[in-house]
């Protein structure tokens, strides 16, 4: 697309309204929260975020993560590949129920949990309890970030040339080694951006952790769910405090975002002029 310098009454107006926009929606709620966390310096922020309930929801919310963000890597290139490269009857049923997780409401899906693994639920273990307990947090954490990395990797996928894989093969590869030593480096970038995608979504979820983990404080309460617990018990600091350091968190993750992208864009460009 060709880009355009603003030199019309128009194109200013469209400009304005634009950054007014970003302003009032997402720069605004950032400079209150830091102004809010800090005005009376880093100290209360610090003994705030030092407590032991705030350290262990700090734990359990990245734990959980990092338990999603696994899962949804390891299965998240598996269903890629399978949407990619193999057809078979319902494979487009497969491709929608991917996207489930983008419209699905989170606390519907934190209720749709409780039903499958509650008390008398229809896969009710005996063993590990599920609702109300830890494996249900990392639970909600992975549906809710299932489709970006299978989203991220599928098309990267889609754009290689099989023919390298067909000479692995030829030689006499197996078909991990093919996928480790040929696929693999391939479609890093997008493995990576979709881990970056699957952290930032797994980590400020709150709907549906709240629902099937109950935000139990000192048990299943995470980050996102203490903030709300703080609020409603009038500890502004520790709200804020908290605030602070998830979007210092998220603003960390979109730079990486960015850069990854930025290494996407050159491996596709790249690969496309090796082929040309």
């Amino acid at each position: 697309m060709r880009e355009i310098r603003p030199h019309k009454p128009l194109h200013f107006l469209i400009l304005g309204i634009a950054l007014v926009y970003v302003a009032v929606l997402l720069l605004a709620p950032i400079v209150s929260i830091i102004q809010r966390a800090l005005e009376n310096g880093f100290e209360p922020v610090i003994t705030s975020l030092s407590e032991p309930n705030v350290i262990h929801a700090l734990q359990v919310t990245f734990l959980m993560t990092l338990g999603a963000v696994l899962l949804n890597t390891v299965f998240g290139i598996i269903i890629a590949w399978v949407l990619t490269r193999q057809r078979f009857r319902g494979r487009r049923i497969l491709n929608i129920l991917v996207d489930i997780p983008f419209v699905f409401s989170p606390v519907i899906a934190g209720y749709t949990l409780i039903v499958l693994f509650g008390r008398s639920g229809w896969l009710t273990p005996t063993t590990i309890p599920i609702v109300f307990a830890l494996p249900g947090v990392m639970l909600a954490k992975t549906f809710v970030s299932l489709p970006f990395v299978t989203r991220e990797v599928g098309p990267v996928l889609a754009t290689l040339d099989t023919e390298p894989e067909q000479a692995a093969y030829t030689m006499g590869a197996s078909q991990w080694t093919t996928f480790r030593r040929i696929v693999l480096p391939n479609i890093w970038p997008g493995i990576m951006y979709g881990v970056v995608l699957t952290l930032a979504r797994a980590l400020g979820e709150f709907g549906a952790v709240s629902v099937v983990g109950g935000g139990i404080e000192g048990k299943t309460e995470t980050a996102t769910m203490f903030v709300f617990r703080a609020l409603n018990d009038r500890n502004d600091i520790g709200a804020y405090s908290m605030s602070l350091l998830l979007g210092v968190t998220a603003i960390i993750v979109l730079i990486v975002m960015r850069l990854l992208r930025r290494s996407v864009v050159r491996e596709q460009a790249a690969y496309v002029n090796h082929s040309g």
